[in-house]
C-alpha cells in the first residue's frame, strides 16, 4: 500500500494560526518536504515535533518530486509545507501532487491560510470572483505587458509583490488599468499588520518616498476608470488643475499628472508650456 502525501498549510505570520489537524499531520508523517528545512525547523521546534526534513524549493523541485513519490510508494506519508501559507499556491507543490496523483497516491489537503485569501476577504474589495496572478513581473516593460492582458478580467485582480518593486508596480498599474479602488496589504497577522487603501492614484503618492517592509499583497478592483491616458495639452492642464484642488502643490500635482498620461516629468512640463502659448 502506498503512503499519503500531506499538502499542510502553516502559519503566515501568526503561529497561533496553525490547525489541530495540521499539528497532528506533521505529528504523523514519515517525513516533512519543506522549502527551507531551517526556516521550517523553528515551526516545528515551536509544535515540539521532531521528524525527517527534506528540502524541496523551486530549484529542486522537479528531482525531489519523483524522489518523493518513491518513498511514498514504500508505503511511507509525505507532508510537503511552504515557508507560509498553503503549498503549491506560487509555492512548490504542483510538481508533487501530479506526480502522485500520475501514480494513483492519495493526495489529502489539510487547508489552512493563505495571504491571498486573508488579503482579499479583509480588502473590502469585490470578493465573489478574482484572479490571483502571483507576483508581476520585475521587469517594466513585461509587467505593463502583463497588466494589459489582464486588464479586462472582470474580477478583483490579486498580486504578491516585493517592498522594494511596489512604487514602480503601483505606478504601472494606474497608467495601464486607470484609476482603480485598490488596497496594499502587508504584513499579514503579524505585529505590524496593515491595510492602506485608496485609489491607485493615492497609494501612488503614499508609497512613492516610501519603501515598505514585510510581504505584500496588492488588490485591484475590477471597476474603474478607463485607462488614465490622455492626448491633449488641455486635458493636462485640466488634470493638474484638478490635483492642485485637491490639495497638491503645483510640482507634486504635475508629476502624478504625467504619470497619468504615461509622460515623463519635463515631458508633462513642455506640454503645459504650449498650453500657455495656445
Amino acid at each position: 500500500m502506498a503512503g499519503k502525501l500531506y499538502l499542510v498549510a502553516t502559519p503566515i505570520g501568526n503561529l497561533g494560526d496553525i490547525t489541530h489537524r495540521a499539528v497532528e499531520t506533521l505529528s504523523a508523517v514519515d517525513v516533512i518536504a519543506c522549502e527551507d528545512t531551517r526556516h521550517s525547523q523553528k515551526l516545528l521546534n515551536h509544535l515540539c515535533i521532531t521528524k525527517k526534513l527534506i528540502s524541496y524549493h523551486e530549484h529542486n523541485e522537479e528531482a525531489r518530486s519523483t524522489e518523493l513519490v518513491g518513498v511514498l510508494q514504500e508505503g511511507k506519508s509525505v507532508a510537503v509545507i511552504s515557508d507560509a501559507g498553503t503549498p503549491g499556491i506560487n509555492d512548490p507543490g504542483y510538481r508533487i501532487v501530479r506526480k502522485a496523483i500520475e501514480n494513483e497516491i492519495d493526495v489529502v489537503p489539510i487547508p489552512g491560510a493563505s495571504a491571498l485569501v486573508v488579503a482579499l476577504s479583509s480588502s473590502g474589495l469585490p470578493s465573489d470572483s478574482y484572479f490571483f496572478g502571483g507576483f508581476l513581473p520585475a521587469k517594466k516593460g513585461e509587467r505593463r505587458r502583463r497588466l494589459a492582458e489582464l486588464a479586462s478580467i472582470p474580477g478583483t485582480l490579486v498580486f504578491y509583490e516585493a517592498p522594494h518593486r511596489l512604487s514602480a508596480a503601483l505606478s504601472d498599474c494606474l497608467e495601464v488599468l486607470g484609476d482603480r479602488e485598490a488596497v496594499v496589504a502587508r504584513e499579514l497577522t503579524k505585529m505590524h499588520e496593515e491595510f492602506s487603501r485608496g485609489t491607485l492614484s493615492q497609494l501612488v503618492l503614499r508609497f512613492e518616498l516610501v519603501t515598505p517592509k514585510g510581504e505584500i499583497v496588492l488588490l485591484i478592483d475590477r471597476t474603474g476608470s478607463e485607462p488614465a491616458v490622455r492626448t491633449t495639452s488641455s486635458d493636462l492642464v485640466t488634470r493638474v488643475s484638478e490635483l492642485e484642488s485637491s490639495g497638491l502643490d503645483r510640482k507634486a500635482a504635475l508629476k502624478l499628472a504625467a504619470k497619468e498620461f504615461g509622460l515623463s516629468r519635463s515631458e508633462a512640463y513642455r506640454e503645459l508650456q504650449n498650453a500657455k502659448k495656445s
